[in-house]
Order: C-alpha cells, then sequence, then structure tokens
C-alpha cells in the first residue's frame, strides 16, 4: 500500500465518524469534534489526492478543509435556538 492510500484511508476514516456520531446525534454539526473531523479529515484527503495528482478532487477536499476551518470562526448568540 502507498503513503497516499495510507493518508486517504485515514482521513476517510476520521470523516466518515464524524459524519456517523453526527447523523446518529452524538455530536452536532457545530461541535468542536465534528469541525475538527472535517478539516483534518479533508485536509488529509486533500494532501493524498495531490500526491496522486488527482485534481478534482484537490479542489473538492480543500474547500471542504476551507469551509469547515471557517466554521471554526462562526458565531452564534447566546440564547437564540437553532431548530
Amino acid at each position: 500500500m502507498k503513503e497516499s492510500d495510507i493518508l486517504a484511508s485515514v482521513g476517510v476514516v476520521i470523516l466518515l465518524i464524524g459524519f456517523f456520531l453526527n447523523l446518529n446525534k452524538k455530536i452536532a454539526s457545530d461541535s468542536k469534534f465534528y469541525i475538527w473531523s472535517n478539516i483534518i479529515g479533508a485536509g488529509m484527503n486533500c494532501y493524498a489526492s495531490y500526491m496522486i495528482k488527482f485534481y478534482p478532487f484537490v479542489i473538492l477536499e480543500a474547500i471542504w478543509t476551507g469551509v469547515a476551518i471557517l466554521s471554526l470562526f462562526k458565531k452564534v448568540p447566546r440564547g437564540t435556538s437553532k431548530e
């Protein structure tokens, strides 16, 4: 197994764990764990895609990582419900 395969596999597992936990209401989509799992998982997949020169996924994963990073700075006013 190549280094890029290992990196991508770990990245996918990280993304899927966060997704699974969110889907099963164990973590919220705005939780730090969920956001960081997206940043780390998508970042790893972005780099693995770059390593194999598969640029459509480099773009996809770079945008995914960027959006996840931006969500770290999203302000949610206290006392408001998010229904």
